[in-house]
């Protein structure tokens, strides 16, 4: 019960809410209910979400409020999760000029970050304001599939007393989804882990992290990662570098090049073991125009030597030299070590005034790289229609021409998709990164690319930012751009609810590519095409309709598969 007195609420009891995943529980609102009486359904597998949100009775002072716990119980109770949503700062929320699809852009607290709960652990409320704990399910044995009863309880910890239950009706379907058939990746930066915890570079304390942020990756089912046999030139400063971060071990005691693959053989391995099936080759050139090479180190009998760089252009003779020899044994080893597939990078976001230097430094590498899989990040179609680019990945608010030209590319968003189509900025609603799934399945997209998994960073990696105080890159991108996982302690990532409900994104494909293969493409794509006007600009706000629409989805695949 809330009593109105003088224009103020007085709150004598607490208030629980059972709340969806799309829905973002702000400490000063009321969150909208989940609908009453639905279920949480789906796959073996797949990781089902919700949220229980609270707000504490009027007080006058912290020591009123007890701490909190909450655990599960039920059948299922040992495969969930619990998890506390807490706030980040946000200081740069949208652009000026941005569309209306915007929860807030007014700086302030976010919910974002994903506390993990242990059956012990309290909850601290918070005098007058709401928070919420996040639920994740996730079943792989069959013989647990089935239609189930999961209760979630708050008490008071000081006490006992229960303050809140709540049934939570769950079906879990008795089929596997098939594995996500387009390419995922969200760039890794290993350096910007060596850096926060203070670990040498591929120290075994390196290794154990980055080991750990890979599986982290995978939960999101990325299956690509950006392996940097060199130090990816990626958002770096013109004449600034970034820590080092080479796998290829390259020395030179003056009669030719010698190379080391063993680092890298470890990371193949940490990759099989996680499920990543793609590698990305480290950018061959610098971003925005490949005019220079990438900062590549040289065991020389003098020290090591920082050869190439900033201070090499592209077009270099002794740049040609090093890839001469080093593409093709890195291409033979990786044909007898690596099962998977392969591609190369040339150089990142070449906009159209850069034409000619990017042809000139592919130029450099193009008959090394005759039969591999090349693609880069771009948004000009020219570079397409010039046949330098054969394998496109393009901006989401610059894919029309792309696809008039009738092919669907690989796509990416990032600080500059920040109208009119989906993203993952904190002050987004979470509806407009889940759409991405739907979109990429009905466009028929090969891939999808993010390039800031860890970046924490300013912008040109300037500096190192801490991301629990800084979520926008030194206030040069939107909130939650550059990141989707906060560094927890001991090399251990603490996730978000953004990397949650872009799982769920890719869930929802991985579904329709189940119901495709069950029936057809067109009878896949009108459960969700909205029809025929779900395209990357145009997409529902309802967050209903993308619960609903999974839900009809679901129930077709077990119409076809189980009659």
């Amino acid at each position: 019960m809330i009593i109105v007195r003088h224009g103020r609420e007085l709150r004598p009891e607490w208030s629980f809410y059972t709340v969806d995943c799309l829905e973002k529980v702000f400490p000063d609102e009321r969150p909208r209910p989940a609908r009453s009486g639905s279920a949480l359904s789906g796959f073996l597998g797949e990781t089902l979400c919700a949220q229980i949100a609270f707000l504490p009775p009027a007080v006058d002072n912290l020591q009123s409020l007890p701490p909190l716990r909450a655990w599960a119980e039920g059948p299922l109770a040992e495969h969930v999760r619990m998890s506390v949503v807490e706030l980040v700062p946000a200081t740069l929320l949208a652009f000026d000029g941005h569309d209306d699809g915007y929860l807030r852009d007014t700086p302030g607290l976010y919910p974002d970050l994903l506390r993990p709960l242990g059956p012990q652990d309290e909850i601290a409320p918070a005098v007058g304001y709401w928070r919420s704990i996040w639920i994740d399910i996730q079943l792989d044995d069959p013989a647990l599939a089935g239609q189930h009863e999961l209760a979630i309880v708050v008490t008071d910890k000081r006490t006992d007393e229960q303050l809140y239950r709540t049934e939570l009706p769950v079906t879990i379907h008795p089929v596997a989804l098939p594995e996500l058939d387009i390419i995922n990746t969200h760039w890794l930066h290993a350096d910007c882990l060596a850096e926060y915890y203070g670990a040498d570079v591929f120290s075994e304390d390196h290794w154990e992290i980055l080991d750990r942020y890979v599986a982290a990756a995978a939960q999101m089912r990325v299956n690509s990662i950006l392996t940097p046999t060199w130090t990816p030139p990626l958002d770096t400063a013109v004449g600034h570098t970034r820590t080092p971060v080479q796998l290829i071990q390259i020395a030179d005691d003056g009669s030719g090049y010698r190379f080391g693959f063993e680092r890298l053989e470890r990371w193949l391995r940490m990759c099989e073991r996680h499920g990543i099936r793609t590698l990305e080759i480290a950018h061959l050139f610098t971003q925005w125009g490949a005019r220079a090479t990438p900062a590549i180190y040289v065991d020389t009998p003098a020290g090591i030597e920082h050869r190439f760089g900033w201070h090499i252009p592209a077009t270099d003779s002794r740049y040609r030299d090093l890839m001469e020899q080093l593409i093709p044994q890195l291409r033979r080893y990786l044909d007898l070590h690596w099962g998977g597939d392969v591609f190369f990078h040339i150089s990142d976001e070449p906009r159209e005034e850069m034409l000619e230097d990017y042809r000139s430094a592919r130029a450099v590498v193009a008959d090394l790289l005759q039969g591999a899989t090349v693609a880069d990040a771009l948004s000009d179609f020219t570079f397409v229609q010039d046949g330098v680019v054969e394998t496109p990945i393009v901006a989401t608010n610059h894919v029309r021409p792309f696809l008039e030209s009738g092919t669907s590319p690989w796509v990416y968003h990032c600080v500059s998709q920040h109208r009119d189509v989906a993203n993952r900025f904190i002050g987004l609603p979470s509806l407009r990164n889940r759409v991405l799934g739907r979109q990429l399945f009905v466009a028929g997209a090969p891939g999808f690319l993010h390039w800031g998994f860890n970046f924490w960073r300013t912008q040109f990696s300037l500096r190192a930012v801490n991301p629990f105080q800084d979520t926008c890159a030194g206030g040069a991108f939107p909130a939650g751009d550059a990141f989707i996982v906060y560094p927890g302690d001991d090399g251990h990532p603490l996730l978000s609810l953004r990397h949650r409900v872009f799982t769920q994104a890719m869930d929802d494909h991985r579904a329709l590519q189940l119901l495709r293969e069950l029936t057809d493409d067109a009878t896949a794509r009108s459960y969700v095409d909205q029809g025929g006007e779900l395209r990357y600009n145009s997409f529902s706000y309802d967050p209903e309709h993308y619960l609903e629409s999974r839900r009809q989805v679901d129930a077709r695949i077990l119409k076809e598969k189980l009659g």
